[in-house]
């Protein structure tokens, strides 16, 4: 039985976050403490990230093994090829980051994670330049769109939505090719799902992962004016 116990935050805790090696089976790091900027910056250049409810305090979480789409490694199927070219879609960066996050957020079988407080959190890291949003247009309807957020030439995608079919694996494959071009070297997808895995996601130990993450993390990559593409 694992023995390993996560380590519990106050509030007001000093910024500080235990080694993610001492996370228990699951994945967990730590319990508590809040979202401001710096903890939040702190954690995902940790190797960290936040899940959790409205029901309990903010969960930190580490997992291992951690998925990631590698560079050139994206899947893009025929049928989504033919998609792509066909156009009938435009692509923004940056226009509606809160708008998209909270697309994210509705209409989920599993429930969410993006509670109002996480809402709250991520939009000050936009506002501040760490965090963006890829958005597809068709139309003039956003129909697709994913968010995320940059820690130097690391890119952690948090969520995507989709109201009109392949919208998300648009803004997948869009988000993907544009940030490696821009000099994003490791794109972070946390947990493996089936529909991942076919877009060519893949399974790496924490151990790698936080070893390309400190090579990567202090990169100076400025996505602030990045044009996206497919």
């Amino acid at each position: 039985m694992d023995s390993s116990q996560p380590v519990y935050l106050e509030p007001d805790a000093p910024l500080v976050f235990p080694d993610p090696g001492c996370a228990n089976a699951d994945g967990m790091v730590a319990v508590g403490g809040d979202l401001s900027v710096g903890r939040l910056l702190l954690a995902y250049g940790a190797g960290i990230f936040p899940w959790y409810d409205e029901e309990v305090p903010p969960l930190w979480w580490s997992p291992d093994p951690r998925a990631v789409l590698p560079r050139g490694g994206v899947r893009v199927s025929r049928r989504l090829q033919r998609r792509l070219r066909s156009g009938g879609f435009d692509l923004t960066w940056n226009r509606c980051f809160r708008e998209v996050m909270r697309r994210c957020s509705v209409n989920r079988a599993d429930g969410t994670w993006i509670v109002p407080e996480m809402m709250s959190a991520y939009g000050r890291l936009h506002d501040l330049g760490h965090a963006h949003s890829l958005e597809v247009w068709q139309e003039g309807e956003l129909t697709g769109g994913l968010y995320g957020v940059q820690r130097g030439g690391l890119f952690a995608a948090e969520s995507m939505f989709h109201v009109q079919r392949d919208a998300s694996k648009i803004a997948l494959v869009c988000a993907v090719r544009s940030l490696f071009d821009a000099g994003v070297e490791l794109f972070d997808i946390q947990f493996l799902t089936e529909h991942l895995e076919s877009m060519g996601g893949v399974e790496i130990s924490r151990d790698e992962y936080l070893a390309q993450l400190a090579t990567v993390r202090d990169k100076a990559v400025d996505l602030g004016g990045l044009t996206p593409h497919w």
